[in-house]
């Protein structure tokens, strides 16, 4: 009787433990969707380039030791090849060299849009859209959408379409929203005839200043195929009024081109 009355006691224990513990976990996961829901709705609004920012020292620390800040050079068939710090393969720079700046103004091409590595520090607006398992990005540039994944998914095959905005995932480290991008389509790097793979992988982070006002970002790469070398760009956003509006690309712009 004693060893029933014990092993009753070691039960309702157990089972008053085990609700203790779902409850205590119900509420961290609360309190950590909670804190992921406030860290999203700072990125939320309207932001358009900002000139003369400084950088965040945090933010830009956290960059690969060997990475190489692009900058316009401009056509290559003028400057003979500059690429400035980036370390450009033979194929990629071979290419570049032949490149002819109308050849991207035809009608077939005009209304192409570039990937994310040449639209995002355009100067367009971008307006965000937080969630708690998504984040939006509305791009005015060629009306551009971009759906960051914060669900903790991983990105798919090898089967999934590459497109301007390819697939993104992104998770918090403490105040920084890293976002990890695949399957881009080959785009521009910054019209000059240099053009990233469609196996680029691409890491951008961001940052709200601390009066809210300014959005920093890194926008960091890797592309074996055409660098030997990491890539990056510092932008910084200013929060402004107003929304995206559209893009309407108009083909009849190459014809007028092509007329020339």
């Amino acid at each position: 009787m004693i060893i029933d009355r014990n092993f009753g006691g070691i039960m309702k224990l157990i089972k008053h433990t085990s609700v203790l513990v779902l409850v205590l976990g119900l509420v961290l996961q609360a309190g950590t969707v909670s804190a992921q829901i406030e860290k999203n709705s700072k990125l939320g609004g309207n932001w358009f380039i900002a000139r003369g920012q400084e950088r965040l020292p945090e933010l830009e620390n956290m960059l690969a030791p060997n990475v190489a800040f692009i900058r316009d050079t401009g056509s290559p068939r003028v400057n003979g090849g500059d690429f400035g710090d980036l370390e450009v393969t033979e194929a990629a720079r071979a290419e570049a060299m032949a490149w002819d700046p109308l050849a991207s103004q035809t009608i077939s091409e005009v209304c192409r849009p570039p990937s994310i590595i040449y639209a995002m520090p355009g100067p367009f607006y971008v307006e965000i859209f937080p969630a708690t398992e998504m984040i939006v990005m509305k791009l005015e540039y060629y009306d551009l959408v971009r759906i960051i994944f914060m669900d903790g998914r991983e990105h798919p095959g090898d089967d999934y379409p590459h497109t301007a905005t390819g697939h993104s995932v992104g998770h918090w480290e403490g105040d920084v929203l890293e976002v990890d991008t695949t399957h881009l389509h080959k785009a521009t790097i910054y019209d000059n005839g240099l053009n990233h793979s469609e196996n680029i992988h691409v890491t951008e982070r961001f940052m709200v200043s601390e009066d809210g006002n300014y959005l920093h970002m890194t926008q960091e790469f890797d592309d074996p195929e055409v660098l030997n070398n990491r890539a990056a760009r510092y932008v910084v956003y200013a929060k402004e009024p107003g929304h995206v509006h559209p893009y309407n690309c108009d083909p009849s712009y190459g014809a007028n081109i092509q007329a020339r």
